[in-house]
């Protein structure tokens, strides 16, 4: 076998899309400190005395400023990865570290942002930002003045007074990420923030969020189902496959950034939601599909009614 064959052999589907501009990029990335090293991770629930395995030895790393989606089919344990990582769920075995730090629980170190907004509905806009920086021990006059500079970042300055319930959805998922940036953590933990936006919104919020990373000093671990939202926002995307949750593979996104509406459309962003789509749902084998259940045909009419044909 010749060394072209092998090469050819060995050669990644996403390869033939990616740019020398976006080879330099991915290669400026590796050598970046380590933000977040997940080694070994196991995650066991147990139910009715039955033990469940969630997580099944997760090894991967982040690096500082790069942004990373997570994907996978349901049972994949992407939501208990994100909650692993921001100390609000207890290890199995294994480690996580931040800068080289054991997590062991929540700290200021890690911010989360949920698909419920969380915002506490009895507080302005102002006061849900300025909440971690007072009860961190800032001067309320600071807080409040880095809080509208907050604010201001992602175009709220109108509602600086208003109330959760007075705010459109993307305007409180906006409120509750940069809530979660005012204590300036490391890591930017993001449990499917968009899922309940309709698209345009969602788009618009992703467009918001890439803005953010852009202008400061923050490494994003984004949860999502969406692979189109996966593919538009990530530099690289982690796998899981489930049952128990595992790492698949890690995807290098073969995009150049900035990222545009028309990114969506392009032949390499095709391809890459082909290939994603490959990994999380392969097609079923003739055991599998014998074992899925058959669709039961239920006549919901007495018997002897006549039923028109549909065609």
């Amino acid at each position: 076998m010749t060394e072209t064959t092998m090469n050819i052999e060995n050669a990644h589907p996403l390869d033939k899309w990616v740019t020398p501009e976006i080879a330099a990029r991915n290669d400026r990335i590796e050598i970046r400190p380590v933000a977040l090293e997940i080694k070994e991770l196991h995650k066991s629930f147990e139910h009715k005395g039955k033990v469940n395995k969630v997580l099944n030895g997760i090894d991967f790393t982040t690096h500082k400023r790069e942004f990373i989606c997570v994907v996978g089919p349901s049972g994949c344990g992407k939501s208990t990865l994100a909650r692993l990582v921001a100390g609000l769920e207890q290890k199995e075995s294994g480690h996580i570290l931040v800068e080289g730090k054991e997590v062991t629980e929540p700290g200021p170190d890690r911010g989360m942002v949920f698909q419920s907004y969380s915002l506490f509905p009895w507080m302005s806009v102002k006061q849900n930002v300025m909440f971690g920086l007072t009860q961190s021990g800032m001067a309320r006059n600071t807080a409040e003045a880095e809080a509208l500079q907050w604010i201001d970042l992602v175009g709220l300055s109108k509602f600086v007074d208003a109330y959760p319930h007075q705010l459109s959805g993307g305007m409180k998922q906006r409120v509750a990420i940069i809530r979660a940036l005012a204590n300036q953590p490391k890591i930017l933990l993001m449990d499917e923030p968009f899922a309940a936006l309709d698209p345009k919104n969602r788009l618009k919020m992703q467009q918001y969020l890439l803005e953010i990373w852009r202008n400061i000093d923050i490494t994003i671990f984004f949860i999502t189902h969406d692979l189109d939202e996966a593919i538009y926002l990530a530099d690289r995307i982690l796998v899981l496959d489930a049952n128990p949750g595992r790492v698949k593979e890690v995807v290098k996104v073969p995009l150049p950034r900035p990222r545009v509406d028309d990114t969506l459309l392009t032949e390499e962003f095709l391809a890459t939601k082909a290939y994603l789509e490959s990994l999380v749902h392969p097609p079923e084998t003739e055991d599998e599909e014998s074992m899925e259940d058959k669709l039961s045909m239920v006549r919901m009419v007495p018997v002897n009614a006549e039923v028109p044909d549909i065609y």
